[in-house]
């Protein structure tokens, strides 16, 4: 297990590009296995989540080969193999991403069910629904899904949720529809970029889809999917992360690839704290030097503010003056970085999906536990603004999710060291602290 050693108050410049989705590339992933011929796919961000998916691929008869300018080459090799299991399936839940796939091609699929989830509850019964409605026949049994088909069949289906759409369940049934014998119109179907990515991956191999982009998909199934050659669109929420650094540090940065239509919702947000972005091509030029106002900002699916920033939000808000709040309509239970922002010095309060934020003066350096993914950044970027230093423990759950953030920040003036973690963390090390639970501890 490593640690980050942050040394707080550096001040960031310079330029950085931002990597490939893993919110695109792993469904794209999951969806080669549809393919008759080689796929090869492009700025594929070298992820532990990428690294769990191309081994349950392997697993499944896919061949996944690194080629020298970085690309990812697959390949079936091995249709038969229809069983993805729960050592790997545990390890990550959008490995529910290989149903879809499997279940419209080989006509057979057994996926372990996905494990719990620390950010809220994340059901697969719309995926499930889905496949249903196109025939398949499927059953829990010992844990797993089993899913059967000769042939699916197009239908009309609506993937609304309680929270809104969901974006898994749409990759899962869009992508055995493309195989289904007639017409599929998805209703209430996800319109995040990393689900259009994915439509854009499937027409390369030959498959017909409209309505990419909107809540309605019309997919005309074919009789056959080929090979392409796909890159994978900017991960929105590593910029989005990286453009609150700026933020947080009072820092005038440059960002490459920065996907501008895809975050027009947190770039207004952070306008209206304060911070000036500006937009030559590709390149976002972030300007956070100048006093930061109080802000309300809520949390919403797509194209709102996403989920996967409210924590950095949340951490830049501690050192804006005056009451802010974060709201997560989405995840109302997603406050798990609240207690270690605390112990940062940070004056947070919590209840009903709301984080009330009085800004500080300052915070100070202490050591933290990562609790999730977007929980890491959060306080990577609070040890960036803090004054000394700070020892961030489990980034293995950050390193899920960006491609080496320490290393980028430093090209931007950051002092991180990784080092090996000599203490032990465990997995259960922060409590899955609700939001009641943690306004009684305020």
């Amino acid at each position: 297990m490593e640690q980050l050693i942050v040394q707080g108050g550096r001040t960031l410049s310079g330029r950085v590009a931002i990597s490939g989705s893993k919110n695109a590339s792993l469904p794209i992933l999951a969806a080669s296995i549809l393919a008759e011929e080689p796929v090869v796919l492009r700025n594929v961000p070298n992820l532990i989540d990428v690294e769990i998916i191309t081994q349950l691929l392997m697993s499944l008869g896919i061949s996944v080969l690194e080629r020298e300018d970085g690309s990812l080459r697959l390949e079936t090799v091995d249709p038969a193999q229809c069983i993805a299991g729960y050592e790997l399936v545990s390890r990550m839940r959008a490995s529910i991403c290989v149903l879809g796939p499997l279940i419209g091609k080989r006509g057979y699929a057994r996926v372990a069910l996905p494990g719990g989830c620390r950010i809220g509850d994340r059901p697969v019964d719309l995926h499930l629904h889905g496949l249903r409605a196109l025939g398949a026949e499927i059953r829990v049994e010992g844990g797993d899904i089993i899913a059967e088909a000769d042939r699916l069949v197009g239908t009309k289906i609506n993937l609304a949720g309680p929270c809104g759409s969901t974006v898994t369940g749409t990759c899962n049934v869009m992508s055995a529809a493309t195989l289904a014998r007639g017409v599929t119109l998805i209703e209430s179907a996800a319109c995040e970029p990393e689900v259009a990515d994915l439509g854009r991956f499937l027409i390369g191999m030959g498959a017909r889809i409209e309505g990419l982009g909107t809540n309605q998909l019309v997919i005309e199934g074919v009789e056959e999917l080929l090979g392409t050659d796909h890159t994978v669109i900017p991960d929105r929420i590593e910029a989005a992360t990286l453009a609150i650094a700026a933020a947080i540090t009072r820092s005038r940065i440059e960002l490459e690839q920065f996907p501008f239509g895809d975050l027009c919702e947190v770039l207004s947000g952070l306008r209206s704290i304060g911070v000036e972005i500006e937009q030559n091509g590709a390149i976002a030029r972030i300007e956070g030097r100048n006093p930061l106002r109080a802000a309300d900002l809520v949390a919403r699916p797509y194209p709102g503010i996403p989920t996967d920033t409210q924590a950095q939000f949340t951490a830049l808000l501690t050192l804006v003056p005056g009451l802010n709040t974060v709201t997560d309509a989405v995840f109302p239970n997603r406050f798990m970085h609240v207690p270690e922002l605390r112990r940062l010095g940070a004056n947070i309060r919590c209840a009903g999906g709301t984080a009330t934020i009085r800004g500080t003066r300052r915070l100070t350096g202490t050591d933290v536990v990562v609790s999730d993914l977007r929980a890491g950044a959060a306080l990577v970027l609070a040890g960036l603004a803090a004054e000394g230093t700070s020892i961030i423990h489990r980034i293995d759950h950050l390193d899920r999710g960006y491609e080496r953030l320490d290393e980028k920040l430093n090209r931007l003036g950051a002092e991180i060291q990784r080092v090996e973690d000599r203490q032990s963390f465990a997995s259960d090390t922060i409590p899955w602290t609700t939001a009641s639970e943690t306004a009684a501890a305020a």
